[in-house]
């Protein structure tokens, strides 16, 4: 019997990517789901599906009535998806709102979909290169656009309402995530120019591991507020780990050294917080870097 049978779990953003592969991975855990997605999806099956904007109190509380748990997923998911200010203004207030009601009623648990850009790199205009490898919770951030910079203080808001109203939350920092085909698809263009997944540390997670990552967090006996970075084991390059980064980020410090195809990023507290580790990998040859 799963942890969550039974459960009431409020879904925001279902209709996304991670979404709508997490939301039939709880009710078949037996959680009784509430999604929340901002237009209609035919797709969607759930317990109550309801369309709003997770910036409107009013559709939030519709949503948040009843629920022992939240899944805050809703968000504007890249830089250049919308003008700056809707980017930042989505995500930042959304997260407040949910959290906020979450908390003054009482729901004990969250768990918010963070980002690897949280910590500034990935979508940085200027020439940077991660302070050292493996990329960790502590790395220097430097953020220099706007869905970074709400990433980053989505986690702000997470710590905040722990304190203020007691709600335990996880927040998960997904770096890119999607099915197996387009992973493969990622690849390529990693074999065919290594050094655009330099700042990510072509690292990547498929739906299926993300939708699972979301349900352990959920039982996890975490207390506080946790943000941690969340990956497959192996890169999404064909190359190995330690040529890559000799090549593409030699004054970068290592503070160990990696095996094969091993991902440079810490995966230590995504272990030892929730126990995860990733299931589904995409099979790919190890090649020796081009010179």
């Amino acid at each position: 019997m799963s942890d969550l049978e039974g459960t009431r779990i409020l879904v925001t953003g279902a209709s996304g990517r991670i979404g709508a592969v997490a939301v039939p991975h709880l009710r078949a855990l037996g959680a009784h789901v509430t999604t929340l997605s901002a237009g209609e999806n035919p797709d969607l099956d759930a317990d109550r599906v309801l369309v709003g904007d997770t910036r409107s109190q009013a559709d939030v509380a519709r949503a948040i009535e009843g629920a022992d748990l939240v899944v805050h997923l809703a968000a504007l998911a890249h830089r250049d998806i919308a003008p700056p200010y809707d980017v930042y203004s989505t995500n930042v207030v959304s997260t407040f709102n949910v959290l906020q009601q979450a908390g003054e009623a009482g729901i004990r648990r969250a768990v918010v979909a963070g980002s690897i850009n949280a910590y500034g790199l990935p979508m940085n205009r200027h020439e940077v290169t991660p302070a050292y490898f493996p990329i960790d919770t502590d790395i220097p951030v430097d953020i220099a656009d706007w869905y970074s910079l709400s990433k980053h203080n989505d986690e702000n808001t997470s710590r905040m309402a722990w304190r203020q109203w007691g709600i335990d939350t996880v927040t998960l920092r997904f770096p890119h995530v999607h099915n197996e085909e387009a992973l493969r698809a990622q690849a390529e263009v990693f074999r065919a120019d290594p050094a655009s997944g330099l700042r990510e540390a072509w690292s990547y997670l498929t739906t299926r591991d993300a939708a699972r990552a979301i349900e352990l967090a959920l039982t996890a006996r975490t207390t506080g507020a946790h943000a941690f970075f969340l990956a497959a084991g192996n890169t999404l390059a064909p190359y190995r780990t330690e040529d890559l980064l000799k090549a593409y980020a030699p004054q970068a410090p290592r503070l160990r050294r990696f095996v094969e195809r091993e991902v440079p990023i810490d995966l230590t507290p995504a272990r030892r917080l929730i126990g995860f580790e990733a299931r589904h990998e995409v099979a790919l040859p190890t090649l020796d870097l081009p010179s």
